[in-house]
């Protein structure tokens, strides 16, 4: 059979089954790469610019080994494309040969059980509605997966209600266990050659948290990390602890279902759930407004605080002693007890900071998170990897700051691993300008965010609106939008006024829109074509220093002698630019005028490192130029296209 180089040529098997399929020398090294990793059980870094097509020169290789391999990438999103289109394509080359599988977090299953304790008794009539849409979509679903069923949004209040956590799951013990939806998509899991993640879902895993598929990952002999630069964030989630008012609300809703079902004479059970509802809703007043995200400890001693805690803490107790009599009733009862055990626990365990991490929290509009982060995860991530020793890839478009890539690798703890990078075979120098306006004050301060709408609007108007305008901040966003509105002759979106996925398309379809958006926009984000010729960045992404991880980080790293900035700061801010940046030219054919809007980028030294990461293009400071290059490029496309280089 072809090696995987092979497969990419131009009389290959790619080209003669895909139409349009381009041989890209980029493409097939990473093929070589991802083969060879894979055979010698290696571990390998891959930095696979915009272009390259690291998708495929993954999967091939990953398909021709005939092992077995875990693909996970950044979200559940990008997990439902992979499987959804990139991986049937290949497939589609390679016959029937293998089988392939999808797999998420129990969360996203429909629980058959939850379901019909729902239907039987959801008191909520604001919820019918919804009730009665998943029932009838549960009468035809083969997956029961929740992401079938987009009619009803994802925030939904009904999902809850009718899908099963690791705490409310009764597993064996379930009536219907047998025609469970996640049991036969681990089943599935188990008997694939490949299987799709995403990196919440292995993180859990790798934890030991047992969120899917415990038993799966001792059988892979490879692990594919697509999208790794997402990894390190995600992963100090899983190694850390949380404790939110949702489990704790959930768990005194369940106690109810499960006290009416199996134990109705322990009708006390009904008002030590209220009770702890109760003490939940008053630490949720205590905490403040809404979107504070803040150091825990010096909160949790303040007087309100410190009372309303002490009453969740008294409630837990006597909730738990309650379900103790009930626990023998039933599995329900049982599971509700063991579930009160452990958040009480939780609550004494975040009253006392452990070493090496940082306590803090977050408030939403209804509720909160008590989270406990660890500030350095090397040691624990590469303690959990040599559980499994066989080949690891991570691969990203982003993994490399100035060419280097130790930022990653030390956070993750990799050690010994070949790193290589691949430039994107997309022409960079002919297609996309840099402009670097002149005369905007420093950013941060007052007028920044109204200098930048005056400096871009000429450039928008000369791109035909056709603009993405991202924002480090939604005080930012908002400023600008308000500026905007009434005064720009564009189709206007903005983030937050309808989900992503709706502003994408309309974006799309307008041709002409002006987007503006914040940090869900800088990556992930694929629009080709003609509908974008501009992205706007207001300033470089530096991670706010009052945030309550990246402030005990940067002071873990002083103590330790080192240099916050140099080694944590700027990589993480030049990873961050990166991904926005990648959103201007997503296909060869692509042009445009990429504006960053800081003037710290030639102003102070570490300006040159983000230059020095970015894509080779001009350079400009003339908006005058930056007007006349988009306007020949829409000439060139009209006059019958690029030429290809």
């Amino acid at each position: 059979m072809t090696e995987a180089p092979g497969w990419f040529g131009a009389a290959g098997p790619l080209a003669h089954s895909i139409a349009g399929f381009q041989t890209r020398p980029q493409q097939q090294e990473m093929a070589a790469l991802v083969e060879s990793t894979l055979a010698e059980k290696g571990r390998l870094v891959v930095e696979a610019g915009t272009g390259v097509g690291k998708t495929f020169a993954y999967l091939v290789p990953a398909l021709l080994s005939g092992r077995k391999v875990i693909v996970s990438t950044g979200t559940k999103h990008l997990q439902d494309q992979l499987f959804a289109k990139d991986l049937p394509v290949i497939r589609g080359v390679f016959g029937a040969a293998g089988h392939s599988a999808l797999l998420k977090g129990r969360a996203n299953y429909l629980c058959l059980h939850r379901l019909q304790r729902a239907r039987n008794r959801l008191h909520d009539e604001r919820l019918h509605g919804e009730l009665h849409q998943v029932a009838h979509w549960a009468r035809d679903t083969h997956t029961g997966d929740v992401a079938e069923l987009d009619r009803l949004a994802e925030a939904s209040a009904i999902w809850p209600q009718v899908t099963s956590t690791a705490d409310n799951c009764l597993g064996g013990d379930c009536p219907v266990y047998q025609d469970c939806f996640l049991v036969k998509a681990r089943r599935r899991a188990q008997q694939a050659d490949l299987v799709v993640i995403n990196h919440h879902l292995f993180c859990a895993d790798l934890a030991l948290r047992d969120e899917g598929f415990g038993e799966l990952l001792p059988q892979a002999d490879a692990f594919i990390i697509d999208e790794a630069h997402q990894l390190p964030e995600v992963a100090a989630d899983f190694f850390g602890v949380s404790l939110s008012s949702r489990q704790v609300l959930d768990l005194a809703r369940d106690t109810v279902a499960e006290q009416v079902a199996e134990a109705p004479e322990l009708d006390g059970l009904r008002g030590l759930a209220h009770t702890l509802h109760k003490a939940v809703a008053d630490l949720r007043l205590s905490l403040g407004a809404d979107g504070r995200r803040a150091p825990w400890a010096p909160e949790r001693d303040k007087g309100a605080v410190a009372e309303s805690l002490a009453q969740v803490e008294q409630a837990f107790g006597a909730l738990a002693e309650g379900l103790e009599l009930g626990a023998e009733r039933g599995q329900g009862l049982q599971n509700c007890h063991r579930r009160a055990l452990r958040l009480r626990e939780l609550v004494r365990e975040l009253k006392v900071e452990g070493e090496n991490s940082v306590q803090w929290f977050e408030t939403h509009r209804r509720g909160f998170v008590l989270h406990e982060t660890p500030l350095d995860i090397a040691t624990a991530f590469a303690e959990q990897a040599r559980r499994y020793p066989c080949a690891w890839i991570f691969t990203s478009a982003t993994l490399s700051v100035g060419g280097r890539f130790e930022h990653f690798t030390t956070r993750l703890g990799l050690g010994e691993v070949r790193c290589e990078k691949l430039e994107s075979p997309y022409d960079y120098a002919r297609n996309a300008l840099l402009y670097l306006p002149e005369g905007l004050p420093e950013a941060g301060t007052s007028g920044h965010t109204r200098a930048v709408v005056e400096a871009a609007l000429p450039l928008i108007r000369a791109s035909g609106g056709r603009a993405f305008m991202l924002f480090t901040s939604f005080r930012a966003l908002r400023e600008a939008r308000d500026l905007l509105d009434g005064v720009l002759e564009f189709p206007l979106l903005v983030q937050g006024e309808a989900p992503r996925g709706r502003l994408l398309e309309r974006f799309r379809a307008l041709g002409n829109g002006v987007l503006l958006g914040t940090s869900s926009f800088w990556e992930g984000v694929d629009v080709r074509g003609s509908a974008l010729r501009c992205v706007i960045i207001d300033k470089l992404p530096f991670a706010s220093p009052t945030d309550p991880v990246t402030q005990a980080r940067l002071q873990s790293l002083r103590q330790q002698g080192r240099n916050p900035f140099m080694e944590y700061q700027l990589p993480q801010a030049v990873i961050a630019l990166r991904q926005g940046v990648g959103r201007l030219i997503r296909d060869e054919q692509d042009t445009g005028v990429l504006m960053l809007c800081d003037r710290r980028l030639l102003s102070r030294p570490y300006g040159r490192v983000f230059l020095d990461s970015l894509p080779s293009m001009g350079r400009t400071r003339d908006l005058s130029q930056a007007q006349a290059f988009l306007r020949a490029r829409d000439l060139t496309q009209e006059s019958g296209g690029l030429r290809r280089s």
